[in-house]
């Protein structure tokens, strides 16, 4: 009898795997690991209970190829998400808290050796960028094509599964296994990695880590398809003056209190002398707090960190800066604004990624900065959605592509510029310490400004 390649292509309700022998679906990339994984043809001949006919019946552990699903990451339980509910091509997908919302629905489809994942708010399909088969590739979203490329096929690996991709036989895993919320998605080498690991939740399901009440306001940090934009400002409750730098782990809630630097923190200028008003470790959350004039060095956040409804009404030297060193580490604005700032708003020095989601901005430089004369010189990622931004501003991002920076745009909104005077992403190459970077270009280009004309608004 000659021998059989058994592979787990799952058609339905049912769940039958197909068998494939030598002479057929020799191309297929799930044929090649089945011949290299000895490990996973025995875990398939352990489901196998039945072969009648030269057709085997019966299978454990099988995944599902049809239906709508979260898919769930096995190392942080957060749920594969289009960010911001984008629908653009080239939007990198990220991991974040399950909501059930269209962004995190996921339709599985037979295609090819596998399945197509289709993305409930867009439409679009999961594949890997350029069709690459090098690992540390982006995973995102693009027009369905049935490439192999946008084709995933589910391996049980214990109780979950591996996500592979049919081209490039890579898992989809999360950047630098991290489990950090808005963590990017990409394509890595398959191995026993948590973060390689994925359940798959029917959408009827409530989500894990979830309450099982109706939420009385849309969850933070899940924008709808059609985010109302940012407006408005508060007013103080109050005001204090700060004259050494205060310290937040955990959760500080100023409840919109005005803070602003006095004594020797700084005079809100340009000299990089000054103190930040607020320094957050790793891990804390500052909201509902107003940085009033001077605001010195804004806030430093040592790792990753939140900003929430944080609003500063005059621009120190920089508002935040994230400083850290793990690549892994997200700072998230959500909510706030910022105004009159000279220079920069955000400024990125460590590595990881920023996103800057439901914010205002106005009469300000660029909002979002990566460092590019810093000690060392780090990959940085932004993300921005539902930003409203008015002219006067120079950019909404300044990046440097030649460290592989990126920076994704959705639903901005630029204000008072008629002529189109605000750049949205502007283009450096990044230099050492000690130098002056350089401008280099400026638009979208598929892999370091990543947006479409659709995600840019004018009023």
């Amino acid at each position: 009898m000659n021998a059989v390649h058994i592979h787990e292509f799952l058609v339905g309700p049912g769940f039958i795997p197909s068998v494939r022998g030598p002479a057929r679906h020799a191309r297929s990339s799930a044929l090649r690991r089945s011949t290299r994984n000895a490990a996973g043809v025995a875990g398939a001949v352990a489901g196998v209970v039945a072969l009648v006919g030269g057709v085997f019946t019966g299978v454990s552990n099988a995944a599902p190829t049809t239906g709508a699903y979260r898919i769930v990451n096995g190392a942080g339980g957060l749920c594969l998400t289009v960010p911001g509910s984008s629908g653009s091509d080239g939007v990198q997908l990220t991991v974040s808290a399950c909501t059930g919302t269209t962004n995190q629905t996921w339709t599985l489809s037979a295609q090819g050796s596998g399945v197509r994942l289709t993305a409930g708010n867009s439409g679009k399909c999961a594949g890997v960028t350029g069709a690459s088969t090098s690992a540390g590739k982006a995973v995102q979203q693009e027009n369905c094509t049935g490439a192999t490329s946008q084709t995933w096929e589910l391996t049980a690996s214990g109780s979950t599964y591996r996500v592979v991709n049919a081209n490039s036989d890579k898992c989809l895993n999360t950047a630098d296994n991290s489990t950090a919320s808005g963590a990017l998605v990409q394509q890595n080498s398959c191995d026993s990695v948590a973060t390689k690991q994925w359940t798959l939740q029917p959408t009827g399901s409530t989500p894990s880590g979830t309450p099982t009440s109706s939420p009385t306001s849309t969850p933070t940090g899940t924008p709808t398809s059609n985010p109302t934009p940012p407006s408005g400002w508060p007013g103080a409750n109050g005001s204090q003056a700060v004259t050494s730098t205060i310290s937040v782990s955990g959760t500080m809630d100023g409840n919109l209190r005005r803070y602003y630097a006095s004594g020797a923190m700084g005079d809100g200028g340009q000299s990089e002398s000054q103190k930040p008003i607020f320094e957050l470790a790793n891990g804390a959350t500052l909201k509902n707090v107003i940085i009033g004039s001077p605001g010195a060095d804004g806030v430093h956040c040592l790792g990753s960190c939140t900003l929430q409804s944080v609003w500063w009404e005059d621009v120190g030297e920089d508002a935040a800066t994230l400083l850290g060193s793990s690549s892994s580490q997200v700072m998230t604005i959500d909510g706030g604004g910022a105004r009159s700032a000279s220079d920069k708003v955000f400024q990125h020095n460590g590595p990881g990624t920023m996103v800057i989601r439901n914010f205002q901005v106005d009469n300000f430089g660029k909002l979002y900065r990566a460092c590019g004369n810093c000690t060392n010189s780090y990959q940085r990622h932004v993300q921005m959605s539902n930003i409203v931004a008015t002219y006067p501003g120079k950019a909404l991002a300044g990046i440097n592509t030649n460290w592989g920076d990126t920076a994704r745009f959705s639903n901005i909104t630029i204000k008072n510029d008629p002529d189109h005077k605000m750049i949205v992403c502007l283009k450096y190459k990044g230099v050492p310490k000690g130098s002056e970077p350089t401008e280099i270009g400026s638009g979208a280009d598929g892999t370091n400004c990543l947006y479409s004309a659709s995600d840019i608004h004018y009023q």
